[in-house]
C-alpha cells in the first residue's frame, strides 16, 4: 500500500518565472491507471529555457527514488539535467562565478589560462643584462687616473636568476631569486696587468713589447635576494620573458642580496711577434669571498631596471684598493 501511495504521488516540475502571483499555465499527463505527471508553467518565456533540459534523465532519476521507497529531497543541481551541450556551459559557468567569489578577481580578461591566477606564488627565469663599475671614498678611480680605472662600456654585467614572486596583499609581493652573475672589469689601460703578492693585489704595466688589446678582472658569484616590491597594478604578478602575458602595472622594490664567490680570473689580449695571445690566471686575487648590498627594481610592463650597490668592499680588507661595486641594466 505505502509503494502504491508513493508511485501514484504527483511530481510537480515547476519553472518559476519572476512573479510568483501570475497564474500558471498546466499540463497534466496521466501516467498508468493512477499517477499523474503535472507540469506548471509560470513565464512562456521559460519554454525556450524548458528546451535545453533532458527530461528523460530526470524522470529515470525521480523513478529510482520511487522504487528506492526514498521520500528524501532532489538535491541534484538543475545541470546535471541540461543536454550535454548546454550542460557543458552551464558547469564552466558555475566555476567562474564561483572563482569570481572566492578570489574577488575580475576574470573577464582575455587570458587563457586563468586559473593560474589562483596561485600565490609565481616562477619565471630572468637574464641581467647591464655594465659594472666601483667607487673609491672619493669617487671613481678614474678622477686618480689608477691602473684598475674600467671602461664603462664593456665592463659587463651578467646575471641569470630563478625567480619567485609571492603575492602577500593586492599591491605588494616578495620577490626572491637564486642565481648566478658575473662581474667583468675591463680596464682602462689595456696594459694593465693583475697579479699579488704575499700581502696584497698588484695592478700594474706589462713591460712586455706587444700591442695590447684588453685586460680585465673577472668574478662570479652564487647568489640569493630578497626584494619586497610594490606592484600598482594590483592582483597581477610582475611576467618574465617566459610567461607570455602582458602586465600593464607599474612596480619598484628594494631590498638586500649576498653572493659566495665561486671563482675570479684575469685576462689579457695582445699581439706579440704577429699571433695573438689570451692569457688567463685564475686566483683570487684577495677578493672577498663574500658580497652583499642592496637591490633596487623598477618596471613598467615587460621590461624591469635593476641597480645593485656591494655594501661591502671588493677586496679583503688592507689587501687591495677600497673599491665597492655596483651594476645597472635591463632585467628581461
Amino acid at each position: 500500500m505505502k509503494r502504491t501511495m508513493i508511485t501514484t504521488c504527483l511530481i510537480a516540475l515547476s519553472v518559476v518565472g519572476f512573479s510568483q502571483t501570475k497564474p500558471a499555465d498546466t499540463v497534466v499527463i496521466k501516467v498508468g491507471s493512477g499517477s499523474k505527471l503535472i507540469l506548471a508553467v509560470h513565464d512562456k518565456k521559460d519554454l525556450e529555457t524548458m528546451k535545453q533540459y533532458d527530461f528523460q534523465k530526470l524522470i529515470s532519476d525521480l523513478i529510482v527514488k520511487l522504487e528506492k521507497e526514498d521520500t528524501s529531497t532532489h538535491h541534484k543541481p538543475s545541470f546535471e539535467y541540461l543536454k550535454t551541450d548546454s550542460a557543458r556551459l552551464a558547469k564552466a559557468k558555475e566555476t567562474v562565478e564561483a572563482e569570481k567569489e572566492d578570489w574577488g578577481v575580475d576574470w573577464s580578461s582575455n587570458h587563457k589560462e586563468s586559473r593560474r591566477f589562483r596561485k600565490r606564488t609565481y616562477h619565471s627565469m630572468n637574464f641581467d643584462l647591464g655594465t659594472n663599475n666601483y667607487i673609491t671614498k672619493n669617487g671613481f678611480p678614474d678622477q686618480d687616473n689608477s691602473l684598475y680605472t674600467v671602461k664603462p662600456w664593456g665592463s659587463w654585467y651578467v646575471g641569470i636568476n630563478s625567480v619567485q614572486r609571492t603575492r602577500i596583499a593586492n599591491k605588494f609581493y616578495l620577490e626572491w631569486a637564486l642565481g648566478a652573475s658575473w662581474y667583468n672589469f675591463k680596464f682602462q689601460n689595456a696594459q694593465t696587468q693583475v697579479s699579488k703578492d704575499d700581502n696584497s693585489v698588484i695592478f700594474q704595466p706589462d713591460t712586455r713589447d706587444a700591442d695590447f688589446k684588453k685586460s680585465k678582472l673577472t668574478a662570479s658569484y652564487l647568489n640569493a635576494s630578497l626584494v619586497p616590491m610594490l606592484d600598482f597594478g594590483g592582483n597581477r604578478h610582475k611576467p618574465s620573458f617566459f610567461d607570455g602575458y602582458n602586465a600593464d602595472s607599474f612596480r619598484i622594490g628594494v631590498g638586500p642580496y649576498v653572493g659566495y664567490r665561486i671563482d675570479s680570473y684575469s685576462k689579457q689580449v695582445f699581439k706579440e711577434n704577429d699571433s695573438e695571445r689570451k692569457p688567463r690566471k685564475h686566483d683570487n686575487f684577495y677578493l672577498n669571498n663574500l658580497r652583499y648590498g642592496l637591490r633596487a627594481q623598477i618596471g613598467f610592463e615587460d621590461v624591469d631596471l635593476f641597480f645593485n650597490y656591494d655594501l661591502n668592499e671588493l677586496f679583503a680588507e688592507n689587501k687591495g684598493p677600497q673599491l665597492n661595486a655596483f651594476s645597472f641594466g635591463i632585467t628581461f
